[in-house]
């Protein structure tokens, strides 16, 4: 390191700051992948193909991470400890210097057998970096892990509930009929679930196609024109229902998100978005009117499926409104009993309640309302009167 010293000390302490935000960020980052879903299962395992070796891959990779997260966090513990110290020789400022800076962290040591020396050669090999390289590879690290959970996730969170649904209908079918195109497509069915289960990233999803298929020649073997008329139109008449119901809900909703608008911040404010399912529930009402009914199954249990989650996520929304207001509201009456409590023991004036109560009434009565802040400001005014009227209640 040729540049100044007073320079090299001034980087050095700019890098060990830098690594120290590193290294609470990495922290952070590690948990979540620790507490991430899909990388728990992927370790409960067994794996097979492609995910078996990206996995090894990985956990590799987290081995050596959480290694690189010990080795940076004990530098930075060390090299701050060395920087605190009251008296600081020149000699000192150097070994700082080079810890942060320079190849400082040893990464591995070997031994080199006898018979791959030379007459010159080291007994033993030692890998050293710099915590700014050793950060760059964690981060490399990092990504290969990331990649593999977050693919393998994706994968599981498309495909599973595919396959259950599959699964679900195949099951019905058994319950009406019995057929060899249904017994293959049950076999099929369970080569695809554990192929998605032990090998996600190598899992053909056509295979689940060709089940549904099945399942689908199945279903068309079985039921006759009027058979299917007649469960269609019974779960057509439920759809309509779920509409209603769907209406109702949305009214709810945009009661209670009015109520809320404008009295707390926005993003505290719970709403529902997406498009109109009418539309597709009227162009499902179109097929029937024409007779179309084998196309109509798939796209109502799409269609139904869609409803109901929408219609949880308006209640949900609904719910959460309301929950805000009414929490806004029993605060701003637990204020005013206290306020009543106060003033009837004399103390509405005291010096030390007069600024709480004053906090307490702007973050209730102040749009948009924190209900954190008016929980925390109402609870300090609550406990400051109950503490004033026992201290008067024993002077007495």
């Amino acid at each position: 390191m040729t540049a100044p010293f007073p320079e090299l000390l001034a980087r050095a302490d700019a890098e060990l700051s830098r690594l120290e935000s590193a290294a609470a960020a990495v922290a952070a980052n590690l948990v979540d992948l620790d507490d991430n879903s899909a990388r728990k299962d992927l370790d409960k395992g067994p794996l097979t193909g492609a995910t078996a070796a990206a996995w090894a891959d990985a956990t590799t990779a987290l081995t050596q991470l959480w290694d690189g997260y010990g080795m940076l966090t004990a530098l930075i513990t060390s090299a701050r400890a060395a920087r605190g110290q009251r008296r600081f020789t020149d000699a000192e400022r150097s070994a700082y210097i080079d810890q942060v800076l320079g190849r400082s962290i040893t990464l591995s040591t070997t031994t080199v057998p006898l018979a791959q020396r030379g007459l010159l050669g080291a007994g033993k090999v030692t890998t050293t970096c710099s915590p700014a390289e050793l950060l760059s590879a964690m981060e490399a690290a990092f990504r290969t892990a990331v990649d593999v959970a977050t693919r393998a996730g994706d994968v599981w969170h498309r495909l599973m509930p595919a396959a259950a649904d599959a699964a679900a209908r195949i099951t019905h079918l058994r319950s009406l009929t019995r057929s060899a195109t249904l017994d293959e497509a049950d076999r099929r069915l369970g080569d695809f679930t554990a192929a998605l289960a032990a090998d996600p990233l190598g899992c053909d999803e056509r295979a689940l196609d060709a089940v549904r298929a099945l399942a689908d020649r199945a279903d068309a073997e079985r039921t006759s024109a009027t058979e299917l008329r007649e469960a269609l139109g019974q779960r057509l008449a439920d759809a309509h229902a779920l509409a209603d119901r769907l209406t109702a809900a949305a009214r709810t909703a945009a009661t209670a998100g009015e109520a809320v608008a404008g009295r707390f911040d926005d993003a505290a404010v719970a709403t529902v978005a997406g498009p109109d399912l009418r539309p597709d529930l009227a162009a499902i009402d179109a097929l029937a009117a024409a007779g179309q009914w084998a196309l109509i199954s798939p796209r109502l249990a799409a269609w139904t499926r869609a409803a109901r989650e929408r219609l949880a996520a308006l209640e949900g929304a609904a719910t959460r409104n309301a929950a805000m207001l009414a929490a806004r509201n029993e605060l701003r009456g637990r204020f005013d009993a206290y306020r009543a409590k106060a003033g009837s023991r004399g103390l509405a004036e005291d010096a030390t309640l007069a600024p709480l109560a004053e906090r307490a009434r702007d973050t209730l009565y102040t749009a948009p309302c924190d209900l954190d802040a008016a929980r925390a400001a109402v609870a300090a005014y609550q406990d400051a009167v109950s503490a004033l009227t026992t201290s008067r209640e024993a002077g007495r």
